[in-house]
């Protein structure tokens, strides 16, 4: 009988330990066809501003778990730093970075959903409104969203890092419809 009550609480450790677990999202990395994108449009500088979760979506756009497990941002535990810090980067890529600029982006995380819990088929969906305004008045202001469905897997070992990488590709996603908006691009042009 004491043997068993050890077997239990060995188990009940090991199960507390795993559900405490968590996974991150990668860091992200400039696509070169969206850095492209940004060049072809050949925008004035630009600067970035506010990015926030939506004050009007009754969501946790930063706080997901994938079977469980706690999915963070690499950035400050937050999906929607995540998404300015995208943007950043890809600006920095293009040199179209300023900080005084007169043409800021602001945006609004609106959703971040995943959904892995599938042992063949998994989803995640991102959706954010991006804000352009120039000399103080808005030019561009629109949702945009991706959605992005991959194979998943019956073992945590393989679905949980096929679940991180969700966040990133729908980030590049939005990030390439928004360079190739025509309205966008109006909006940042020379």
């Amino acid at each position: 009988m004491h043997l068993e009550f050890r077997r239990f609480a060995c188990c009940g450790i090991l199960l507390a330990l795993a559900m405490a677990c968590g996974i991150q999202a990668p860091q992200y990395e400039p696509a070169i066809q969206n850095v492209m994108r940004l060049q072809k449009a050949e925008p004035a500088p630009i600067k970035l501003g506010t990015f926030q979760a939506d004050p009007e979506s009754h969501e946790d756009v930063n706080h997901l778990t994938v079977r469980g497990n706690v999915y963070s941002s690499p950035y400050k535990g937050s999906f929607v730093s995540y998404l300015k810090e995208a943007l950043y980067q890809d600006l920095q890529e293009a040199q179209l970075f300023s900080p005084s600029a007169t043409i800021e982006i602001s945006g609004l995380l609106v959703k971040n959903e995943i959904h892995a819990a599938g042992s063949t088929k998994a989803n995640a969906f991102v959706e954010a409104r991006f804000i352009v305004t120039r000399d103080g008045q808005v030019r561009f202001n629109k949702v945009l969203s991706s959605s992005y469905d991959w194979d998943s897997n019956f073992l945590g070992a393989i679905a949980l890092p096929r679940a991180a990488d969700s966040f990133p590709v729908n980030v590049k996603r939005i990030l390439a419809q928004l360079y190739s908006d025509p309205e966008f691009i109006a909006a940042v042009k020379k």
